[in-house]
């Protein structure tokens, strides 16, 4: 008997209109390709000419979350201005940020140091993370300049922050007080929630207690924000007041679990729920050791807020923005 011919010696036969169809194929996916490796190329492209054109001044580098946030800055590419307006009792001139030198500036010169930046950069936009005492003293003179910033400092009276942004002719502005966007996706979560579900907690007994550094002096606008959901949700009466604050070392370790690493830079939640005959229980947290989640964060606002003013027809539609409005949007890094 003949030899098993193996099935590579078999031709194979197309004919003239397959062969046509398989190469309209070929070329059709060929090209497909080109036009998915061309839009990925223009987005980076786009970013990254986003990223680093947007030019910022960040008040005030001299305290610990300014400094991170001057960091982040540098790190996504952005250009960080040599400036800061600091306060009096700073007690030195210049600081260093990732290796660029930061002048610091004294409040009596910030109007005309802003001034002449917003002249030299168009497209300035000036971040404050100062202390809750200037909150709305800050906003009201980035709103006489005509400055677009990004407001991280928390405390100060919100509505008339909000209100004088709103009511400023050329001013634009996202103010949140909480800059990290897992815990504000959280907090929109809970915001939503209790919209969507208003009294599903009736009646519940609610515990908040939140521990950061001692230097914070204000309570959490986070809790703050995330206890009017809860207040929606329906449990008994809770006011701000009633949050407790943990900011002794030995208590922020032994009680919350905080490491030592982190003493002087950590924000700790407990959001306790419980049922009114005490069967049930709910327990929300979130913890943040550090505060790269906030720089992180307020950098991808000032790329938003800069793509509002610049990066599209007509500009920003709206004067004042939030953290969700971030999110929403879909452009963070």
């Amino acid at each position: 008997p003949s030899a098993a011919i193996p099935p590579s010696s078999f031709p194979i036969v197309m004919s003239a209109a397959a062969a046509q169809s398989a190469h309209v194929r070929s070329v059709q996916s060929h090209q497909c390709r080109r036009r998915v490796v061309r839009k990925k190329a223009s987005r980076r492209a786009s970013m990254t000419t986003s990223l680093s054109a947007v030019p910022v001044l960040v008040n005030s580098c001299a305290g610990k979350m300014g400094h991170a946030v001057g960091e982040a800055v540098l790190e996504s590419g952005n250009t960080l201005l040599p400036y800061s307006v600091a306060g009096p009792d700073v007690g030195v001139d210049v600081v260093n940020c990732a290796g660029q030198p930061i002048q610091l500036v004294p409040p009596e010169e910030a109007v005309s140091l802003i001034t002449r930046l917003k002249e030299e950069h168009p497209e300035l936009i000036v971040v404050d993370y100062t202390v809750p005492a200037i909150v709305n003293a800050n906003a009201d003179m980035y709103c006489s300049l005509g400055v677009p910033f990004v407001m991280g400092t928390t405390g100060g009276d919100r509505d008339a922050l909000k209100a004088a942004v709103t009511a400023s002719e050329a001013t634009h502005a996202v103010v949140a007080p909480q800059m990290g966007k897992q815990v504000v996706a959280f907090q929109a979560m809970m915001q939503r929630m209790s919209e969507m579900f208003p009294g599903a907690f009736n009646d519940y007994t609610l515990s908040v207690v939140e521990s950061h550094q001692k230097t914070k002096v204000d309570t959490s606008g986070t809790a703050k924000a995330i206890v009017e959901s809860f207040r929606a949700l329906g449990v008994q009466p809770f006011d701000d007041d009633d949050i407790e604050l943990v900011r002794n070392p030995n208590d922020s370790v032994d009680r919350m679990g905080v490491p030592e690493t982190y003493l002087d830079g950590h924000a700790y939640h407990t959001y306790r729920l419980t049922s009114p005959d005490g069967t049930v229980a709910f327990e929300f947290q979130h913890n943040v050791n550090g505060r790269a989640i906030y720089a992180q964060g307020t950098v991808d606002a000032v790329l938003f807020l800069h793509r509002q003013l610049y990066g599209k027809p007509g500009g920003a539609t709206q004067k004042l923005y939030d953290m969700i409005d971030v999110l929403e949007a879909g452009v963070m890094r």
